[in-house]
């Protein structure tokens, strides 16, 4: 190598390096304001500013490396009496993090939940509920998720009396999460029953609890109760991301509605974000709707690991019972044209008098004459009244999630005072 070549290389290691430390103060600057969002929402007992740091959390964890853990902590933990908790904490960031792809095995020491176990600030729950999420997560990457269950049972305890509603929304969530990992669908059908999920929580939750009630009502066989619930999941996910729980949540309502008896409309496999994840369901969706039951074997033989992994592979294999069921009617119809053809018109009319139906010949189908009217049964009532009852929970969904800060509220509030003064000066200059 020459000399021109080394100053050349030497150059661009300093720029990198440069770049680097650029990112990390950018992203330590990132971490205090977050953390003076906390304190603030502390001191003036507004839930917003803790809200706005969780929000931000995804972009954060992107952002975050040992060496800037490290920085933090030396920061925050400066004096004498944190010593010990700051050398724990330093000696977990030593070892493997979850960004890596992997966790830490000693998950049995989690200085976090004693944390959370012990704060008593209301303003705090927020927080307290994120990092239940966090610690169930961890244990699911180290296969253990049996060993935190009596600990989310307390807790969740705990929040009910509190009546902190987030932290009963994550830690349902998390039980139920449990539960479905072992397949114990009666464990979980007690939960729901005995507990009433908070409408108070945030749509990421709201829309996680669908989803695993979707699933609880699939396996029961209540087909038309789990596609209700599937379909507010994926209403109530984000809309730009979280694409692979929107995948998980189509790929469910796709077989649920298969068993329904109904067809999904093409125009779901087409989307951007399902094409390739949707695959494998919309060859299962042609098998169905032909009645082709030798296409059904080999589709669910070829896809078998891939339905597995989705956690449909059971209630896939009830749609046997649908092909076969299609594969007889389609059957049916040919043999009952090639019967009529053989037997001439005096079947024709005898079929017409007792079936009251119509045959064509020219086309090849009996058509029935009896038209129900619709709108001489309860059903319109009924959609009707699903339709105010949507509208009316997001009107009042919006109206709890209105929020003011304390000096718009004093100032609104006089508004409204001075408001009611001037009206009923106006009522007594115009009395008799």
């Amino acid at each position: 190598m020459t000399v021109e070549e080394m100053e050349v290389s030497s150059e661009n290691d300093s720029v990198s390096e440069k770049k680097e430390k650029d990112t990390e103060t950018l992203s330590l600057e990132d971490l205090k304001d977050q953390i003076r969002l906390v304190e603030r929402s502390v001191t003036t007992k507004e839930s917003r500013f803790v809200l706005r740091v969780l929000r931000s959390l995804p972009s954060t964890r992107k952002k975050l490396t040992a060496n800037i853990l490290r920085k933090i902590i030396s920061m925050y933990y400066s004096r004498p009496e944190n010593k010990q908790d700051k050398e724990q904490i330093l000696q977990f960031i030593e070892e493997p993090m979850e960004t890596d792809g992997t966790a830490p095995e000693k998950t049995e020491k989690d200085l976090l939940m004693l944390k959370v176990s012990s704060m008593t600030r209301r303003s705090l729950d927020l927080l307290a509920a994120r990092c239940y999420y966090y610690h169930t997560r961890a244990y699911e990457i180290n296969k253990k998720m049996e060993e935190i269950r009596s600990f989310l049972h307390q807790r969740l305890c705990h929040a009910t009396l509190k009546k902190d509603h987030e932290g009963q929304a994550v830690l349902i969530n998390c039980l139920l999460r449990n539960y479905l990992h072992y397949s114990l669908y009666d464990q979980a059908q007690k939960l729901i029953v005995k507990l009433e999920f908070p409408q108070q929580s945030n749509n990421n939750e709201l829309a996680r609890y669908h989803y695993y009630m979707g699933r609880i009502k699939g396996v029961q066989l209540e087909y038309s109760e789990a596609h209700k619930h599937l379909i507010q999941a994926l209403r109530k996910a984000p809309q730009q991301t979280a694409v692979g729980f929107r995948q998980a949540v189509q790929k469910l309502a796709v077989v649920v509605e298969l068993l329904l008896g109904d067809i999904p409309e093409r125009q779901i496999f087409r989307q951007a974000i399902m094409r390739r994840a949707l695959a494998p369901y919309l060859e299962l969706t042609q098998a169905v709707r032909l009645g082709n039951l030798q296409h059904f074997t080999s589709v669910l033989e070829q896809h078998k690991s891939k339905f597995q992994e989705d956690h449909t592979f059971m209630l896939i294999l009830r749609l046997r019972h649908n092909v076969i069921k299609t594969g007889l009617r389609s059957d049916f119809f040919v043999v009952l044209e090639n019967f009529f053809g053989r037997c001439g018109s005096e079947v024709d009319v005898g079929v017409e008098r007792r079936c009251r139906a119509v045959i064509n010949h020219e086309k090849g189908y009996m058509q029935s004459k009896e038209t129900v009217d619709v709108y001489c049964t309860r059903e319109p009532q009924s959609v009707f009244h699903q339709r105010i009852s949507f509208c009316l929970n997001i009107h009042n969904q919006s109206v709890k999630a209105m929020r003011y800060p304390p000096k718009e509220r004093r100032e609104r509030e006089q508004q409204d005072l001075e408001l009611a003064k001037e009206m009923a000066e106006e009522d007594d200059d115009g009395f008799p």
